[in-house]
């Protein structure tokens, strides 16, 4: 049949997004001029005539940035009645029209969420771009209005994401956003109890930035679960210490070289801060939950290994995901404090290539070294590869060929192996099941058409799973 390897693991996708049939329609990525949009919204309107909210996904903020005309004027002018949100592809920052803004109550004097900016022009005007949880609210607000926005979900996982999963040789995922206050974990549970599900999956519940804290440290609480023979387990917590670099909300230590919001400080932002990640880690670590913590910017990163620092206990399998930018003074403080570096290198924008793109937001000396995964093993850091499906590509041989070829940041193959299956398996708290072929481990395995370690890393993005084998049943044949 082809190489017989351990099954992989994927600790940082969003399978439930990718699933939805919630958005109404998708514009393209590669368009450059707003302008064209017009009409695919206007077609999008014009199809769906009885949603309450209209949503779309998939531009380039930069679009909107280097747009003629205002982007709210825009919209309006392809949706003038009816509100109109649409998420960028990142997912970090929303555009939407004056009739959303009208309903989520925002207006030119609305002071900027915890976590968000509404971003306005020089003369105070808004723009129709919310930037991060600013965008983030008023989704909540847009899928609250769908009528059949769960069973959207659940078909979706059913009908596509999990024989995804199977094709590409997945069998164990961190879900790395759910939606607790959309009831997303009830849709989880159901599939669960309907025998949908064939994969294993840790869902790290999203922790909502302008959330009290109390109140939702005991909601959090209340929905542990982890039942050692189930596949499906709340065990983990997901939350954002910063932003992205592309939109200049990643925490850096640094300004960034230009200003796009006029904000008071222009060094990234805060979903949370250092002090309520401590206190979060220290109250929900001790229930049994592993943070998955979003550090991209290197102020980011620190603020969030200095909270596990103070918080934790020791018992932790926390991980900090994406490390874009790691200041040198941090890369040891992952192995002394047990923290996984978990990142994403099957995204063409994080090879080196294409480094210098955000030298003109951060400087050469922050551009030129990101997403260092070699630095970080050589610091003796545990290290995980994932996809974050959909912003990156599921397929694992993409991030296993671009983690051994993206010089100098570059790994060995064995090593981008065990980023996807034994260090995974750590990172969900079943080494000892699975993440091996090991006698008395579970009959979770893969086969191939070729064998990897015999090829050139070139061809490795093109290896295809022939069998994926999940607790000894066959789940996909090519």
């Amino acid at each position: 049949l082809g190489d017989v390897y351990k099954r992989q693991h994927d600790v940082h996708m969003h399978p439930m997004e990718v699933g939805s049939s919630n958005n109404h329609f998708e514009i393209s990525l590669e368009e450059t001029d707003p302008e064209n949009y017009i009409d695919v919204i206007t077609n999008a309107a014009a199809d769906n005539p009885n949603v309450a909210w209209l949503i779309g996904f998939g531009h380039n903020i930069n679009t909107l940035f280097e747009a003629n005309r205002s982007p709210l004027e825009i919209l309006d002018e392809a949706v003038p009645n009816r509100p109109v949100i649409i998420m960028e592809h990142t997912s970090h920052s929303m555009w939407v029209n004056s009739k959303a803004l009208e309903l989520a109550g925002i207006t030119a004097s609305s002071p900027n969420p915890q976590g968000g900016i509404i971003m306005k022009e020089n003369d105070n005007s808004l723009t129709g771009i919310l930037i991060d949880n600013a965008g983030d609210i008023v989704m909540q607000q847009a899928i609250s209005s769908l009528a059949n926005s769960a069973s959207g979900e659940y078909d979706g996982m059913v009908e596509y994401v999990l024989p995804e999963l199977a094709k590409h040789g997945i069998t164990s995922v961190s879900d790395a956003r759910t939606y607790w206050k959309r009831d997303q974990h009830v849709i989880w549970k159901q599939l669960e109890t309907d025998g949908k599900l064939t994969a294993r999956f840790n869902l790290g519940l999203w922790a909502y930035p302008a959330e009290d804290d109390a109140s939702q440290i005991a909601a959090l609480t209340a929905l542990y679960s982890n039942n050692p023979n189930s596949l499906l387990k709340i065990n983990q917590i997901k939350l954002y210490a910063d932003g992205i670099t592309h939109n200049t909300t990643a925490a850096l230590h640094s300004d960034y070289l230009i200003d796009f919001f006029s904000a008071p400080t222009n060094n990234g932002l805060n979903y949370f801060t250092e002090a309520r990640i401590t206190n979060y880690i220290s109250q929900l670590e001790t229930v049994g939950f592993d943070f998955h913590i979003h550090s991209i910017g290197n102020r980011g990163v620190t603020e969030a290994l200095n909270a596990i620092e103070q918080g934790s206990a020791g018992n932790n399998r926390h991980r900090l995901t994406h490390v874009e930018i790691v200041d040198a003074a941090d890369m040891s403080r992952f192995s002394s404090l047990n923290v996984t570096a978990d990142a994403q290198v099957a995204g063409d924008f994080t090879n080196p290539a294409h480094w210098q793109e955000n030298a003109e937001l951060i400087g050469s000396a922050l551009s030129d070294n990101q997403v260092p995964i070699k630095s970080l093993l050589d610091a003796n850091a545990r290290l995980t590869l994932s996809s974050d499906w959909n912003v990156s590509t599921l397929n694992p041989f993409v991030g296993i060929a671009n983690a051994v070829s993206r010089t100098p940041q570059n790994i060995s193959l064995e090593e981008a192996i065990k980023a996807y299956t034994i260090n995974g398996a750590y990172v969900m708290r079943q080494e000892n099941k699975v993440g091996s072929l090991e006698v008395g481990k579970l009959a979770d395995f893969i086969v191939l058409d070729r064998n990897v370690f015999e090829i050139p890393a070139n061809e490795i993005r093109q290896t295809k799973v022939e069998l994926t084998v999940f607790n000894g049943n066959i789940i996909y044949e090519r």
